[in-house]
């Protein structure tokens, strides 16, 4: 279906269709996200247009709008989610979010093994799996005063480093036992093997992660050194330079949290002082000849590398001191472990891990599947002992206190 063309400008694309604006935002549009410079920013410029200013492909972003668009219609969600409202001992509960460049495929597949369960088991599986650019909002709010764990579904899939990891929302169910890691793994994929990806305390199974890398504008660069380390981007020379993923919470928080492990407050004011304002459409295209000019650095997910056209001035680079990443993973209860283990071995299986990696670009932990990521490029992980030592969703509020604050006192200088 036609929802929309590369002559419709930004407005009206999510003027029509809301659910696209965390694409725009979380992929090199951040000014999306606001409203007021959105109604200045978006009526005057369209798709095509905004594409080519970003140097980014207009087959592979359209894709992503479209995901989006058919994620939040009810007629996708009734077909591909088969979404029951069933409560019984003999249905299992399934919630969560799947990675937005895979959620249409992963869930065709889920389909078909959510029927030959069925028909195997004679168990309901009640699933809603959203498309991950929808955020945990709708979820959130069930979970809100839950105080038993019969109130919880009894599997979780997301992403990232949020509400999951709440002390407030989840630690007294981990501490309680509640749930268990059953992906079972003997050993780690190659790429894995020094990242120690497997929680000592079995509550989390990561099956994949969604890697950050840059994307530098060889052409805004100029004289000055390529960045090709997180150090790098912090330097004063790019102050106001750097477009970062903030409206891709899973990311961007573990962004924040990696460079506060490494490199403190000051790392993350460093990062904060280094965002890029948001222009307006009549300086970007005037940037060549001005000081505000455009970002040097893109930081996104590794995925989104395929949207560069071949030959313009942008060249993905893989950080030297690792791809920061954000796992995505599952939680499912103890206590349902039997009935929930062929659920568990789907989502960890060579199929989805394929469809993860290959379609995706979120390289899977699974031991058998080639990622074609070269053994050179390293990731860097937060670990589990710096996650288990911290409150994380305090040190998330923290250290997106500190960014904005810098980012706020960078633009008023």
């Amino acid at each position: 279906m036609d929802y929309f063309n590369k002559n419709w400008t930004l407005l009206e694309i999510v003027n029509a269709y809301p659910e696209t604006i965390p694409v725009f935002s979380s992929n090199g549009f951040p000014q999306m996200s606001d409203e007021e410079k959105r109604n200045k920013f978006a009526a005057s410029i369209n798709l095509k247009t905004a594409l080519l200013l970003k140097q980014l492909d207009y087959d592979t972003f359209r894709d992503l709008l479209i995901e989006a668009i058919e994620s939040s219609k009810n007629s996708i969600d009734e077909t591909l989610t088969d979404s029951k409202v069933k409560n019984s001992e003999r249905t299992i509960n399934i919630s969560g979010l799947l990675p937005c460049p895979v959620r249409i495929p992963l869930l065709q597949e889920f389909t078909k093994f959510s029927k030959s369960y069925e028909e195997q088991s004679d168990y309901t599986l009640n699933y809603e799996l959203k498309a991950a650019s929808m955020g945990l909002d709708w979820l959130e709010e069930n979970l809100t005063d839950v105080e038993s764990e019969d109130d919880l579904p009894d599997l979780f899939l997301s992403a990232g480093f949020d509400m999951f990891f709440d002390e407030k929302r989840f630690g007294k169910f981990k501490r309680d036992g509640v749930f268990k890691d059953c992906t079972a793994f003997n050993n780690p994929n190659e790429l894995f093997i020094d990242l120690n990806l497997t929680d000592p305390r079995g509550h989390y199974g990561i099956i994949s992660v969604v890697p950050a890398v840059f994307l530098i504008n060889k052409d805004e660069l100029g004289d000055l050194e390529v960045p090709t380390s997180w150090k790098d981007i912090l330097k004063p020379e790019f102050e106001n330079r750097v477009s970062l993923p903030v409206g891709d919470f899973d990311l961007f928080n573990g962004i924040l949290l990696n460079i506060h492990k490494k490199y403190g407050d000051n790392g993350v004011r460093k990062l904060g002082k280094s965002l890029l304002e948001s222009m307006h459409p009549s300086q970007m295209v005037k940037s060549d000849r001005k000081k505000t000019a455009k970002p040097i650095v893109t930081i996104m997910p590794y995925f989104f590398t395929k949207m560069v056209k071949e030959g313009g001035p942008l060249s993905a680079i893989w950080p030297e001191d690792g791809a920061i990443i954000s796992p995505i993973f599952i939680l499912s209860k103890a206590k349902k472990a039997r009935r929930l283990q062929p659920v568990v071995d789907f989502f960890s299986s060579m199929k989805v891990g394929k469809v993860l990696s290959h379609q995706g670009l979120f390289p899977s932990v699974h031991p058998d599947i080639d990622n074609h990521i070269p053994e050179t490029n390293k990731f860097m992980w937060l670990g589990w002992d710096y996650i288990y030592n911290n409150n994380i969703s305090e040190l998330i509020a923290h250290c997106n206190r500190i960014f904005t604050e810098a980012t706020e006192s960078g633009r008023n200088q």
